[in-house]
């Protein structure tokens, strides 16, 4: 194992856009960091923190919703549908109306057993979302806080101990191994 030569550690992950990058924030000293950032290790005002929240948005990768419709639609679009959906249509013109009946209820059924099948796996998703939210701990006037990790701003200087989730893109201080700051 090499010692640690003194340079600080990156933590990267994608998320929100950076603010003002003139600079690469992961190789820039920790001092030209903090300017940039206008954050110091004893952290952000409760203000300074709601106005970069507005300023920068939640830190969180927006969702994609589809329409349930369209979703639905899909399960009738591809190669095999095609197949049975011709496979009905000739059916249907050479007059076995039986079969063009069964492969239609059939068709049918598989799209509404699919879609209902990813729907079900969708809430079950969501669910799981809402009850493992991160919180990260944070320094806000002073004292430690532990907002959401939807709430962090770049600046914030967060705390992160050994198994924590990362909240955000950070890097970590020199002076204090535990606390990093924010660079989302």
């Amino acid at each position: 194992m090499k010692p640690d030569t003194g340079q600080s550690k990156t933590l990267e992950a994608k998320s929100v856009p950076k603010p003002d990058s003139k600079g690469d924030l992961k190789s820039l000293p920790l001092a030209d960091v903090e300017k940039q950032l206008g954050s110091s290790p004893d952290g952000l005002t409760q203000a300074e923190a709601a106005k970069r929240l507005s300023q920068y948005g939640p830190n969180e990768i927006a969702e994609r919703k589809t329409n349930p419709l369209l979703k639905f639609l899909s399960y009738f679009w591809g190669p095999i549908p095609w197949m049975i959906e011709a496979a009905v249509i000739l059916s249907g013109v050479v007059g076995h109306w039986p079969d063009f009946f069964i492969i239609l209820v059939l068709l049918l059924a598989n799209a509404v057993v699919g879609f209902w099948e990813e729907y079900s796996a969708g809430n079950a998703i969501d669910a799981l979302k809402a009850k493992l939210a991160v919180k990260a701990r944070v320094i806000r006037d002073g004292k430690w806080v532990n907002p959401a990790a939807r709430e962090l701003v770049p600046g914030d200087v967060i705390r992160m101990r050994l198994g924590d989730i990362v909240p955000a893109d950070a890097r970590l201080l020199d002076s204090d191994p535990r606390r990093s700051i924010s660079l989302r």
